[in-house]
């Protein structure tokens, strides 16, 4: 369940963001996708019941391993390929693929999660938004963007799981982002060549040359010789053998909560309701 104080919506100007948000949620129903079941509102709280991943963090098993062999990665990416095509094919750009938004599920398929920079476009957008390691070039340059900033994170994270880290990284956002625009990557000597290559086509400075928003969009990333061994049938069936299964402190996997970290709860008893011209503001949600 997320549970927003609108109080809090309101004070954070985050309004637009929140409709986005439902609205998207509401459209959506993708087997790699974390499903919203139910929203509500009362006088103070926005209310969105999700269902339950109960497997944890990518980011948790990915810190645990240090970086993923070529195998691993290629799991977790054919199925973020086919979440991003399919939202890509309903005008919506996710904007914020990271290890932390990935969910496993009880038997270790993946679910994107956290919609809340997602937008339906008509054309391009100039939000400045997303986590500063995984942003393209050309959201730092303000030059307008759209779903091809999907396709450079998604650079970002394979390049992550096979080396262990991304491969934009300074101690401040400015000196990331000047290292983004540089365009310039160090490889480990590790890492798999065909992995490699399709990174080096993922993280390309011209959007209009970068794989997957090219004519054949998607097709062509799916294409690249990385993923030559799949069906995507069988991947979109969920009928890979997950590389890493959840393991469970309980028996039943259902509401075993142990792959997730303890955070401390809001009180809720302390959140003001809204005035009748405030909840006008959330009136379509």
């Amino acid at each position: 369940m997320k549970i927003l104080a609108m109080a809090d919506v309101i004070r954070l100007k985050q309004i637009e963001h929140v409709k986005n948000e439902k609205n998207i949620l509401q459209e959506i129903d993708h087997p790699f996708i974390v499903n919203m079941r139910w929203n509500s509102k009362d006088d103070c709280c926005l209310y969105m019941l999700f269902e339950f991943v109960s497997g944890g963090e990518l980011f948790s098993y990915l810190r645990n391993a240090g970086r993923f062999d070529s195998g691993t990665a290629n799991f977790y990416a054919c199925e973020i390929v086919l979440a991003l095509e399919y939202l890509h094919s309903l005008s919506i750009v996710y904007r914020d693929l990271k290890p932390e938004n990935l969910l496993l599920d009880r038997e270790g398929h993946m679910k994107i999660t956290d919609f809340g920079f997602a937008k339906k476009l008509k054309d391009r957008t100039w939000t400045l938004c997303g986590t500063p390691e995984y942003l393209a070039p050309e959201i730092i340059q303000s030059k307008g963007h759209n779903k091809a900033v999907d396709w450079w994170a998604l650079g970002v994270l394979i390049y992550e799981m096979i080396v262990g880290y991304p491969p934009f990284y300074d101690d401040n956002p400015f000196g990331i982002y000047e290292k983004i625009l540089s365009g310039k990557i160090e490889w480990s000597r590790h890492v798999d060549p065909i992995a490699k290559d399709l990174v080096k086509k993922l993280l390309v400075l011209d959007r209009t040359k970068r794989l997957g928003n090219m004519k054949n969009g998607a097709e062509d990333v799916k294409r690249h010789r990385w993923f030559k061994h799949l069906d995507w049938n069988v991947v979109i069936r969920k009928q890979l053998k997950p590389p890493i299964v959840p393991t469970y402190v309980f028996n039943s996997k259902e509401d075993d909560t142990s792959n997730f970290d303890d955070y401390p709860e809001t009180d809720w008893k302390s959140v003001r309701s809204l005035d009748k011209i405030e909840m006008q503001l959330f009136e379509d949600f």
